[in-house]
């Protein structure tokens, strides 16, 4: 037999305390499998540790450490407890095959060895063996591809997301990073609240993952604005508001032919289009389009709010200058309950520092 054909061999441990026995086995396996032999449990043990075999024929009775305690150790050690193992038994009775088999055991073969019965045992098990060997490995291989399709769609989304937030910066007198700071402030203030009692049960880890990432839709339905409107320098007319104001319902439409055309499962586009809709409404009642109030507001909505009116505060626009922290900061607390939802402006005020130096370090040029 070439040295590439012995490679290909199975290895089989065989595990008894007969000298008689190991030779009969050795005999018997070693023109077609790599057999090592080991007179007692400690040994055995040691050399399944050292180099996994294939399949273990593991005698029952022997001193010092029986085949239940050396079976119970190879299963309780990661490095061997997926090793079939054959019980090698003097015993007649049935009751000691249901407890090997309880333990875990894929068969017993019962003394005075017959040789037919052990190669047939013995090839029939690495058989099965080799067969879950092939699917484990076809599993992995099957979810790698599965998370790489996935990466992949991920990624085209948000690019997809990244152009048409770039359409809206484009129109619009709102930089990138005007997208990037409420993007910050969304996730600061989720992260904050998801750690109070009110709102831990619905915003895990990925909950604000997905809330942030919608965020930077917010303004999408802008891109539908009459540029006359929508780059107006000084004050509109309640008329031009009007048309200004219907941004919010022409968002969530865009966002939500996506969502159909995506899949209603989609996380993300399903908070985009809570956002756009509703991060006008007021804690009052007194916002818009729909004169939502309190709770009936979409949390998702209500964090953008807070991120968007601080924000808007802090930038220079072409109709006014930028204000202050400290008068944005005195500006927000004025609204908490009645622009603003109270526990939202407890968590900006707890972390209004962190809002100033993201203001500072992503300020426009």
């Amino acid at each position: 037999m070439s040295e590439a054909e012995s490679e290909k061999r199975a290895n089989i441990l065989v595990i008894d305390d007969t000298p008689g026995n190991l030779s009969l086995l050795n005999q018997l396996l070693r023109t077609q499998y790599r057999v090592k032999l080991a007179n007692g449990g400690v040994k055995g043990l040691a050399l399944a540790l050292a180099a996994p075999p294939d399949l273990i024929l593991l005698d029952i009775m022997m001193p010092e450490m029986d085949g239940y305690e050396v079976f119970q150790r190879l299963k309780a050690n990661p490095v061997t407890r997926d090793i079939p193992v054959i019980f090698l038994t003097a015993k007649a009775g049935v009751e000691d095959e249901e407890h090997g088999l309880a333990l875990g055991a894929v068969d017993f073969i019962h003394k005075p060895i017959a040789p037919s019965v052990v190669l047939a045992r013995v090839r029939t098990h690495l058989q099965i063996r080799n067969w879950q060997t092939f699917l484990e490995d076809k599993s992995v291989w099957l979810q790698g591809e599965v998370e790489r399709r996935v990466n992949e769609v991920l990624h085209l989304q948000e690019a997809a997301i990244r152009v048409m937030v770039s359409l809206a910066e484009f129109r619009d007198e709102c930089t990138g990073n005007h997208i990037r700071r409420t993007q910050d402030y969304v996730r600061l203030l989720a992260e904050y609240i998801s750690r109070q009692e009110r709102d831990r049960e619905f915003l895990g880890a990925e909950q604000i993952d997905q809330i942030a990432k919608a965020a930077p839709l917010h303004d999408i339905g802008k891109i539908a604005i009459p540029d006359h409107i929508l780059l107006k320098p000084g004050k509109h007319t309640p008329e031009e508001f009007e048309i200004m104001k219907t941004h919010s319902v022409k968002g969530e439409g865009m966002l939500l032919r996506s969502l159909r055309e995506l899949g209603d499962d989609n996380a993300m586009l399903h908070f985009a289009g809570q956002i756009a809709r509703s991060h006008h409404e007021r804690w009052d009642g007194g916002g818009y389009p729909d004169g939502l109030a309190g709770d009936s507001i979409p949390l998702a909505a209500r964090l953008m709010a807070v991120a968007d009116v601080y924000d808007a505060l802090r930038s220079r626009r072409p109709y006014k200058e930028a204000f202050s922290h400290p008068e944005a900061v005195g500006i927000l607390r004025e609204g908490r309950g009645k622009h603003f939802d109270p526990l939202l402006i407890d968590a900006f005020l707890a972390q209004e520092s962190i809002f100033s130096e993201i203001a500072i370090k992503l300020a426009d040029e």
